[in-house]
């Protein structure tokens, strides 16, 4: 059985210009299809491009105020430092003892007692009281008061207790110091 093309009994160049026309037709919709896949490829290209320049603009402006960053940190750092001098995040109780020892020699003072008590968690910070007892004069109590108010850490005095003594020293001092450590949050202990 064969097929009827409808073409039988006309010139042979029509059905060569029909298959020519089947043929073109065939590659302008094969090209249209691969074009569009291939506009879509490109529009996909295009918006990657846009996000990377757009990540390229915002690092090019973070570059710039790099050199701002950086003197920020380290004013920061500083400001930290001197904070961190005030309110400390360790105890240092040799350092402590030194400086409480050579004031007392400094006032003629004999220091009887120094004896370090635990730390009282607070907030952010833990309290850490001290009991010192001095043997000396009333007037070098004032003047040793005077100089541990100089400490660049935070001290009070509490619980002041003062008795007259004879001999070479007039009192007997019995106080409590009370300093202060710097708990930092979990995330930053290191």
């Amino acid at each position: 059985m064969a097929i009827e093309t409808g073409l039988e009994g006309k010139p042979w160049y029509m059905s060569a210009g029909v298959a020519v026309a089947l043929a073109i037709a065939l590659v302008v919709a094969f090209k249209y299809l691969k074009f569009n896949d291939m506009k879509d490829q490109v529009v996909r290209s295009e918006r990657h491009l846009q996000t990377l320049e757009r990540e390229i603009n915002e690092g090019r402006a973070a570059e710039k105020s790099l050199p701002q960053f950086r003197e920020e940190v380290g004013r920061l750092q500083l400001e930290l430092d001197k904070l961190l001098r005030i309110l400390p995040s360790r105890r240092n109780t040799e350092d402590l003892l030194r400086r409480i020892r050579r004031l007392t020699e400094q006032g003629d003072f004999d220091l009887l007692r120094f004896t370090p008590r635990g730390l009282s968690p607070r907030d952010f910070y833990s309290e850490w009281p001290i009991a010192i007892q001095l043997n000396g004069k009333y007037h070098n109590l004032a003047l040793f008061f005077d100089r541990v108010r100089r400490f660049s850490r935070i001290i009070n005095v509490e619980n002041l207790r003062i008795t007259a003594t004879g001999g070479r020293h007039s009192i007997s001092a019995n106080f409590i110091i009370k300093t202060f450590i710097y708990n930092p949050p979990p995330e930053e202990q290191s």
